[in-house]
């Protein structure tokens, strides 16, 4: 009995040391093998570059490094990894920036942002940057290699400029959700708007007192993000003149739903 208790314990602890095996999401933690023979700024191992973009790439990576001193390294990754040897290859410091592509997860691009950076991009640059260009819509319709280049291209142009608050353009998604928040706050606005006996024309009181929920949807949700991102005329003129239709029909509609039932 003792003996076949020790056998079964003996083959449960072999199970268990099998499946962890298996279930190791990367085969090396600090594997210098991994690394290229030569310094470049790019280790492509999940092949997310063609050959002339990586050379292209890793071009303008040395040269904007030895001009403005920003290091910009990129490293793709699927089931392999140097790990935290890179940091040893790379000669990692405050101004050094890993973009790490490894469509394992989620979200394609995750990114080691050296201290210095965040004087000029705040993290929530970083949290935008990774959500714009490393979710699964934008890699399918630009492609791996796309999400990699548009995010450094990004990176470097709110570099010379001298920082960015948020990441620079009003992607089509981005626009919609404005553009309905903006619809919201007309409709708040204008029900908010409508008197409650016939000696007035406009509400004040109602519509000061609902204006932290109606601002809110307009100016925080619906003008905010366009005016920060773009400077185009179109998707913020679009924006106000859906507010102010939605205003005055939602005071239209409302002001004769109250008429009809005060007559009823």
């Amino acid at each position: 009995m003792f003996v076949n208790q020790i056998a079964f314990l003996r083959n449960l602890l072999l199970i268990l040391l099998i499946s962890l095996a298996i279930c190791l999401p990367v085969k090396a933690v600090d594997n210098i093998d991994l690394l290229p023979d030569h310094q470049t700024p790019i280790i492509d191992l999940a092949k997310s570059l063609n050959n002339n973009e990586r050379e292209s790439l890793e071009n303008k990576l040395e040269k904007y490094e030895k001009e403005t001193g920003w290091k910009i390294k990129v490293i793709t990754q699927y089931e392999e990894s140097p790990g935290i040897a890179v940091r040893k290859f790379w000669d990692i410091d405050e101004t050094s920036l890993i973009v790490v592509a490894d469509p394992r997860g989620g979200n394609l691009l995750n990114f080691n942002v050296g201290e210095a950076y965040f004087a000029l991009l705040p993290r929530i640059f970083w949290v935008e940057l990774q959500t714009r260009f490393g979710n699964q819509f934008y890699v399918k319709e630009h492609g791996e290699n796309g999400a990699i280049i548009d995010s450094i291209n990004t990176i470097k142009n709110c570099l010379d400029k001298g920082g960015c608050n948020v990441v620079p353009g009003l992607p089509k998604e981005q626009w919609i959700w404005t553009f309905i928040t903006s619809l919201l706050g007309g409709i708040v606005a204008g029900v908010a708007a409508v008197p409650r006996n016939s000696l007035k024309i406009i509400d004040w009181k109602w519509l000061l007192l609902f204006s932290p929920l109606w601002i809110m949807l307009f100016g925080v949700f619906g003008i905010a993000p366009v005016i920060t991102r773009t400077s185009e005329i179109l998707p913020l003129s679009r924006n106000i003149v859906s507010f102010l239709a939605c205003s005055i029909i939602a005071y239209l509609l409302t002001s004769r739903s109250i008429n009809k039932e005060s007559t009823d």
